[in-house]
């Protein structure tokens, strides 16, 4: 029984560390990474969104549902914060490079979604608008 408590409690340790390890990407590492693409990202599983990264820091994100929101992003201490027109308030996330993609991790919201990077590609994001049809 003692082999296997400190087993376990090495491995609780090992893992804290490992967690605590990981940093979140800089802006320019960030930048480095998503300029040029467009990422499309899953939570729990399911489709979640779409963001294409222009020049500039500048960004177009999209629920999937064919209606676009321009926005810039910028970093502040160690989140990539976003802000897209006609909504004022940032929206600041932590992301973290892994070996299958970038995983974002909400800043400012405790048991917030954590999305999962799971397609990438250089073609633009298409954006229907809210208009479109007969």
């Amino acid at each position: 029984m003692t082999l296997f408590r400190t087993v376990l409690t090495g491995l609780t340790f090992l893992l804290a560390n490992i967690a605590a390890a990981e940093t979140p990407l800089s802006g320019d590492a960030f930048d480095a990474y998503t300029r040029g693409k467009t990422l499309t990202f899953s939570a729990d599983g399911a489709p979640y969104g779409m963001e294409e990264y222009l020049p500039g820091q500048r960004v177009r994100w999209s629920f999937l549902d064919g209606k676009c929101q321009q926005g810039v992003w910028y970093e502040s201490a160690d989140r990539i914060c976003f802000e897209y027109e006609g909504n004022p308030d940032p929206q600041c996330w932590r992301f973290y490079e892994g070996s299958n993609g970038l995983r974002a991790e909400f800043a400012d919201r405790l048991g917030a979604d954590i999305l999962y990077e799971t397609r990438s590609t250089d073609e633009e994001l298409l954006c229907y608008g809210p208009d479109v049809g007969v």
